[in-house]
């Protein structure tokens, strides 16, 4: 009954092959000579070009490879958006803030002189990221001086609330000062993973470069894959030299050698990258520690310069993050980052008045020139109507 299902079919129904002589009539195209055939030697040629030049042979006091750099045009190497214009339109330019928009919104209807308007510019600068703490002290000022009627109006009062904000930052405001007399001058770069360390050193290589200082880079991010690399590619962009161990590497050792190397050449500064770790992983942060300590054996000194990247886009955790990282080595300025890809960055204000650690750097765009010397005023007028601040 059931044998209708092992039925063949006939030989008729059989599909038929084609010979090659068929194939190569029907696709003719198929058979010429093209790149195909040939592109993964030419992609890895491509590939090949790209990657930092190999290690030289180490200086007699340093194992370690110092990989010399390869100049590169920087017209080609850089990002293709433009930089920001110069001066305090630049700083108005990148960065959009929540807080203009909410302070244009409130004192665009011409708002009564009372506390209501108060409440209303806590809740803007809470918004902003500015912080519990920071906006209550702001405020609280605010309220004492119009209870003694210092304010004509409400536009008075927001030219004061101006003033208030820079006075916040002006103690933080400390342009970081290369010592000739520290010869090389260490700048230890610190932070958490994703915060910007390593194209942070690229971009203060180009300003240091510029300004006619020899410098040294040390490749201490030996655990993220690729970091290595990328530095030895901002490297070859400044024609600087990199000193770099392999994958994996003791971070402290790669510090140690650097150093080595940067006083046998006589260099005037060496910036030792670090690789990212949270600060709540206590085995890294002890291994931060150590860097910092085998440093200090060859220079007691060193490093000179600790410098922690912040992302400013992570709002008040940066809080947790400088104290935690504090305990482990002293934090002694800052790198804001990413401030244009924010639209809030009053966690500046939460920082100053939190640390009172100097603000040696804000990043507002990807160009290296985009790395600005932090300007406590162009920072507060980016965050405020340009009405008011012209």
């Amino acid at each position: 009954m059931v044998s209708w299902f092992r039925r063949n079919k006939p030989e008729a129904d059989a599909p038929r092959r084609l010979s090659t002589e068929e194939l190569a009539a029907a696709f003719p195209e198929s058979h010429q000579p093209g790149p195909s055939a040939e592109a993964p030697p030419a992609t890895v040629e491509a590939i090949a070009t790209t990657v930092p030049a190999p290690a030289a042979q180490p200086e007699p006091a340093s194992p370690s490879p110092v990989v010399e750099p390869t100049v590169v045009a920087l017209e080609d190497a850089a990002p293709s958006a433009p930089a920001a214009a110069p001066g305090k339109p630049g700083w108005r330019q990148r960065i959009t803030s929540i807080l203009t928009r909410d302070i244009t919104e409130l004192f665009g209807r011409n708002p009564k002189l009372d506390d209501d308007l108060l409440d209303a510019i806590e809740t803007a600068l809470l918004t902003a990221d500015v912080g519990v703490t920071a906006s209550t002290q702001l405020v609280e000022s605010m309220r004492k001086r119009m209870k003694a009627r210092e304010f004509a109006d409400a536009r008075a009062l927001l030219r004061a609330l101006r003033g208030e904000l820079v006075a916040m930052l002006a103690p933080v405001v400390k342009p970081l000062h290369i010592d000739a007399s520290k010869k090389p001058f260490v700048i230890l770069t610190v932070g958490i993973n994703g915060a910007g360390k390593t194209t942070t050193i690229g971009k203060l290589a180009r300003r240091y470069k510029d300004e006619g200082l020899s410098l040294m880079l040390a490749a201490g991010d030996t655990f993220r894959a690729a970091a290595v690399a990328q530095l030895q590619a901002w490297g070859d962009r400044n024609g600087v030299a990199v000193v770099a161990q392999g994958q994996n590497a003791d971070a402290a050792s790669v510090a140690f050698d650097a150093l080595q190397a940067a006083k046998s050449r006589g260099m005037d500064v060496l910036i030792a990258d670090t690789a990212g770790r949270l600060h709540t992983q206590g085995g890294l942060m002890e291994e931060l520690a150590k860097v910092g300590r085998v440093l200090g054996k060859l220079d007691p000194q060193a490093p000179h310069e600790v410098l922690m990247v912040i992302d400013g886009t992570t709002g008040q955790n940066a809080i947790n993050q400088v104290r935690e990282f504090s305990k482990k080595v002293q934090v002694t300025g800052l790198v804001v980052t990413k401030l244009d890809g924010t639209a809030k960055g009053g966690v500046v204000f939460a920082l100053a008045r939190e640390f009172g650690i100097p603000i040696r750097y804000a990043g507002i765009g990807e160009r290296p020139e985009d790395l600005r010397v932090f300007d406590a005023e162009a920072f507060v007028d980016a965050l405020l109507p340009e009405s008011l601040t012209g």
